[in-house]
């Protein structure tokens, strides 16, 4: 039946008005599936390409450099990407890889101390330069063995939470390591622990 008919009945007209509804109804939907599937692979895509590299927790002693070491306290001052010494673009550049980003220490003692270690390796064509790190909380420490890594090296990390540090007990807590390096790529990398405190030691 034509639908520009004049002819037609009004109630062969509330049919066809309720058929395009219908048609509405169907269609807005797909769209905002469709933006919503545009919008999560572009950000898996963001997050994935951001991310450190994953650095291998199997190295030799030679493999570890100790050269000006560095100790990581509680800071409050803001990123500066200024203060970073970025090597020129077009140079041979570094990538920091990082053995793991979070690790969960699970129930732990209201005075408990706790430590975990990390490998902070240099998978790129120039020295990975550690320019600061510090953590997020006076209760979490971290010494890292050294501040320049050359490619294809490592530095190691020792992480300290020390659970007695603050009244956390009965709390889950989060607590981070911040390491500014030259990756331009990554040029702020965290690695994060969590543990819950009992109310009891």
């Amino acid at each position: 039946m034509p639908k520009n008919n004049k002819y037609l009945t009004k109630r062969q007209v509330v049919r066809e008005q309720a058929r395009r509804k219908r048609k509405v109804k169907r269609v807005i939907p797909l769209v905002v599936l469709g933006v919503g599937l545009i919008f999560l692979a572009a950000s898996i895509y963001w997050v994935s390409s951001n991310r450190p590299a994953q650095a291998a927790r199997d190295y030799t002693p030679e493999d570890v450099v100790y050269d000006m070491p560095l100790f990581a306290v509680h800071e409050m001052e803001p990123f500066n990407p200024a203060a970073i010494p970025f090597l020129p673009e077009g140079d041979p550049q570094p990538v920091i890889a990082l053995s793991e980003t979070f690790h969960n220490f699970g129930v732990i003692g209201l005075k408990d101390v706790v430590t975990r270690d990390y490998v902070i390796a240099n998978h790129g064509d120039a020295p990975l330069t550690i320019s600061r790190a510090y953590t997020t909380c006076g209760c979490t420490t971290a010494e890292i063995t050294a501040s320049v890594i050359p490619p294809g090296k490592v530095a190691l990390v020792n992480l300290v939470f020390d659970a007695g540090f603050h009244d956390t007990g009965g709390q889950t807590v989060q607590r981070g390591l911040i390491i500014e390096s030259n990756d331009p790529q990554n040029p702020r990398t965290e690695i994060w622990v969590q543990a819950s405190v009992r109310n009891t030691p």
